[in-house]
């Protein structure tokens, strides 16, 4: 039974808090908050749209932009900033029902 409730706790914990991740997404928007973006830098690519999309892919994709594992300057750049915390806030703020 303590080992459930444990569980339990540390899943819900796990999951990020879209509150705390709302607070870390400016940078986020100025780019990922554009309807048709397109960045200029380092090359031209248009740029998705992150509302609505999966917690765990957005956990995974941050993640490996951060470590290096995906590739785009831009977004290494602003993920290797990231701690865990932050990434699973800010997936659960846009896995959320918001679509910016």
């Amino acid at each position: 039974m303590a080992f459930s409730a444990l569980f339990v706790a540390s899943s819900t914990f796990a999951a990020g808090d879209p509150a705390a991740g709302a607070q870390l997404n400016a940078q986020c928007q100025g780019c990922h908050g554009i309807d048709g973006f397109k960045t200029a830098f380092p090359t031209v690519y248009s740029v998705p749209k992150i509302g609505g999309q999966s917690y765990d892919y957005l956990v995974v994709a941050l993640k490996a932009y951060r470590d290096g594992d995906r590739t785009n300057e831009t977004m290494h750049a602003i993920a290797s900033n990231l701690s865990d915390q932050d990434i699973d806030d800010l997936a659960a703020y846009y896995s959320g029902d918001q679509k910016d």
